[in-house]
């Protein structure tokens, strides 16, 4: 995820160099205070290290209910992590679930983040959010500290996220399907059922044929993935600052504000009659009234090659995309 600062901010110079004859790349830009500081770099550090705890903790549970044969727990879920992080040596067997979902999520920023380098954009380390939720995190993010000059640019810092995290996210699902266990029933003997990607569906198609979604006991592997892909369609939302949006804003800025507006409409059906976190994303986009920072060159289009990869952005939205990601009762949680 990639976010610009907003209104507000202590405004700063900016100078921008003149682009080399023959080149098409826009030059590279700074502004006066926005080299990485070594505080920034060890904030960076300490949350991701939090995050790797966290997210070993939950992995430690589903590890342990994989080898039970069983759905995860989720109703002594928060008895559960605290008495892990009490004993640290049992977190050990989180790692295939934790080092899967981190490595989806940091080619995510990393992707963001080298094409702000490409592009001369100033933008921070990624920032992890370390949190004792069902999957251990609230994601990660990078801010993009100067203005971005051109729409292919914008386009290509947008997109550059979604698209290599699904390409780390797809193989790992599908070696954690293939060592997945085949238990009929295992949603239903579960207080918390998680939803189906398409993407898990097609190629739970060609790893177990014939097999239903729901009859599968997925490997830790599996679910890291799972929720890497839940990550990239949360990212891809086509509304406000989100990746997504920005790819909206690249190729359409007149409509960005409309689609948005449309889009978080669409979201508050979708949190009554499914998952009740849609209300919460469309709290927040509401919240930021849609708004997107202005480019410096706002004219040039972004080209047809941009084009096509827009669509595939949306091809990968539709892959990753639940309506209900998570159901069941929540309350069960806290018993």
């Amino acid at each position: 995820m990639t976010q610009n600062e907003g209104p507000g901010q202590r405004p700063v110079e900016i100078w921008i160099p003149a682009r080399p004859q023959g080149s098409s790349r826009t030059p590279p830009y700074w502004t006066a205070g926005q080299v990485q500081s070594r505080s920034s770099l060890a904030l960076a550090v300490l949350l991701f290290t939090l995050t790797v705890i966290s997210t070993l903790a939950v992995g430690t549970q589903f590890a342990s209910a994989y080898a039970a044969g069983r759905s995860p727990d989720f109703e002594n879920f928060f008895a559960s992590y605290v008495q892990l992080l009490a004993h640290p040596r049992l977190l050990i067997a989180g790692v295939p679930f934790a080092f899967t979902l981190l490595g989806i999520l940091l080619a995510h920023e990393l992707g963001h983040f080298f094409a702000c380098r490409h592009y001369g954009i100033a933008a921070t380390y990624p920032f992890f959010i370390p949190a004792p939720t069902l999957i251990g995190t609230l994601g990660a993010f990078i801010r993009i500290r100067s203005p971005i000059v051109s729409r292919r640019a914008l386009f290509d810092v947008g997109i550059a996220g979604p698209v290599v995290g699904f390409i780390f996210a797809i193989p790992a699902l599908a070696i954690g399907l293939a060592h997945s266990k085949i238990v009929p029933g295992a949603d239903a003997a579960s207080v918390v059922q998680f939803g189906h990607p398409l993407a898990l569906t097609l190629l739970l198609a060609v790893i177990h044929p014939g097999v239903s979604a729901s009859d599968v006991l997925l490997h830790p592997i599996a679910r890291g993935a799972w929720v890497g892909l839940f990550a990239t369609a949360l990212n891809l939302i086509p509304a406000g600052q989100l990746d997504g949006g920005h790819i909206l804003y690249a190729v359409a800025s007149r409509r960005h504000k409309q689609i948005s507006l449309g889009v978080t409409i669409a979201l508050i059906p979708l949190a009554i009659f499914g998952w009740a976190g849609w209300l919460v994303w469309a709290g927040l986009l509401f919240a930021f009234r849609f708004r997107h920072p202005p480019l410096l060159d706002p004219w040039t289009p972004v080209g047809k090659e941009r084009e096509v990869w827009a669509t595939i952005a949306i091809a990968i939205f539709a892959l990753c995309f639940m309506p209900s990601p998570i159901a069941g009762s929540m309350l069960d949680l806290f018993r």
